[in-house]
């Protein structure tokens, strides 16, 4: 016998493609959501906040998707950010998720890892960004978001992530 398929949220496949089109949805409006409401909404970081809640509520495979198609869709809609910095925050993305699925085998403490995962790729982004930027390669502040908010969002998505997949629930 065959199961009928289902439509409902519990169905991760399911799930997993509305959260997908919700994210590029988000990324996709973004510029236009930041310059009605006049507010930066980069400064919360929107796409490590999307790739944070893959983590929480898709699967490991999808949330490496993510990582790489948020900031290549962001460039094709908005040309922004420009092609290296796109490519250093693709980077940035893979970086992240990959340190989060690794360092929650090695540490077995979900908020650890989330939290050191966030501040090594933040660290890698700023070191990266700093020699492009003496390249002449992009242009621009080594630092746009003040260092006290990205504190804040990562502690926040360190949080949500301790309270949404437990201490040491596995997350492979």
């Amino acid at each position: 016998m065959t199961q009928p398929f289902s439509l409902t949220l519990n169905n991760t496949r399911t799930r997993t493609i509305l959260f997908d089109v919700i994210a590029l949805s988000v990324i996709t409006f973004l510029p236009a959501i930041s310059h009605l409401l006049s507010f930066q909404f980069y400064l919360i970081e929107p796409m490590r906040v999307l790739l944070i809640l893959s983590i929480a509520h898709t699967s490991k495979q999808n949330t490496f998707v993510i990582a790489a198609v948020l900031p290549i869709l962001s460039f094709i809609i908005s040309a922004h950010p420009v092609v290296f910095k796109t490519l250093l925050v693709t980077s940035e993305m893979l970086l992240n998720v990959w340190l989060f699925f690794y360092l929650t085998k090695r540490l077995g403490n979900n908020f650890y890892a989330a939290l050191v995962s966030i501040v090594t790729t933040k660290i890698y982004y700023y070191i990266i960004k700093s020699l492009m930027i003496s390249g002449g390669l992009i242009e621009g502040e080594l630092i746009a978001t003040p260092i006290y908010l990205q504190a804040i969002v990562a502690l926040i998505l360190s949080v949500y992530i301790y309270f949404i997949l437990g201490r040491n629930k596995s997350t492979t």
